[in-house]
């Protein structure tokens, strides 16, 4: 059985957002039971209940591990039971968490070389000594077990595939609107299954378009994490709190025609969950109509401390 936990369910900046003083923010900040506080978007994934994967490192990793007993130290003065962290791309929230783990302690990195090389042009990730966080490289649709720094096999497979998407922002080339500089490994979706088991769990939280070949990786899924960014294109520019839409920010809507929700409607997958989600999306409220259609349309929206399953 596969575990799950939602570490945290925001976009960048979490929610409430540190600037931000939206109605939604104030509400959040108030302790209003309809719009509960997200950190940053991170699961942790485990086969066995003891040994546990963290899918990105966000900025509030610290946070997000004293919350959850399950990632709590156990044996002896220093330790975890964090076998591994997998980044699926280089944006600072998947990565800036990483300098919170610096006090030594051994665990697996696994990343895409792309971002490995991010890592070594910023020397302040040097603070992960690499004696004891050791590197795996993750390569485009080649199926790999999950293990820690004992090498240890978790019974856990992982295959990371690509997902339409962009380069992270501080590594954008310039130029037009439509040259991001992108390359394979910007961004990754990750596929994770259990040795001998049937369920499958699927994680792309950051996608710019459903195209034919994410929808035949989607088809059939147990358990489906995707893109919550936002609910229209446009909503922080009509916000005025903005200039980007979601698709120069590399982030499919979830409304409209070519929005995720339509565009996986038709597709068999187990349970639909978004996760990375913007504080300026009106679904992070539980009593709005977003909320109410998302639902209505057989989805559910992360919360930080969510728990699910796969057989």
């Amino acid at each position: 059985m596969i575990r799950v936990i939602v570490l945290g369910a925001g976009a960048g900046g979490g929610f409430p957002q540190w600037n931000s003083n939206s109605d939604a923010c104030r509400r959040a900040r108030s302790g209003d039971p309809f719009a509960r506080p997200a950190t940053q978007a991170s699961i942790a994934v485990s086969g066995d209940g003891e040994n546990w994967f963290v899918i990105n490192a966000a900025p509030d990793i610290r946070e997000q591990i004293n919350r959850q007993p399950q990632l709590f130290p156990n044996q002896g003065l220093r330790s975890t039971p964090i076998a591994g962290i997998v980044l699926t791309n280089g944006d600072v929230d998947a990565v800036a968490g990483l300098l919170h783990l610096r006090e030594r302690t051994a665990f697996t990195l696994w990343a895409h070389s792309r971002i490995f090389s991010v890592l070594d042009r910023n020397p302040i990730f040097k603070v992960l000594a690499p004696d004891l966080v050791t590197r795996e490289v993750l390569e485009v649709n080649r199926q790999r077990p999950l293990f820690g720094p004992d090498g240890k096999d978790s019974g856990l497979r992982l295959t990371p595939f690509v997902a339409p998407g962009k380069v992270a922002l501080y590594m954008e080339s310039g130029g037009s609107d439509d040259n991001f500089g992108t390359t394979e490994g910007d961004t990754l979706g990750l596929e994770i299954t259990q040795q001998g088991a049937p369920g499958r769990l699927l994680y792309i939280a950051n996608c710019a378009a459903v195209d034919d070949d994410l929808r035949r990786r989607c088809e059939g899924a147990d358990l489906l994490f995707f893109d919550g960014t936002l609910w229209r294109d446009d909503e922080m520019v009509s916000r005025g709190e903005g200039i980007k839409t979601g698709q120069r920010m590399g982030h499919i809507s979830m409304d409209g025609p070519q929005g995720s929700i339509a565009e996986l409607a038709t597709l068999k997958i187990g349970q639909r969950v978004f996760i990375h989600i913007n504080n300026t999306n009106p679904v992070l409220l539980a009593d709005s109509p977003e909320r109410a259609a998302v639902e209505q349309a057989g989805w559910r929206v992360a919360e930080d401390g969510m728990e699910l399953t796969l057989p």
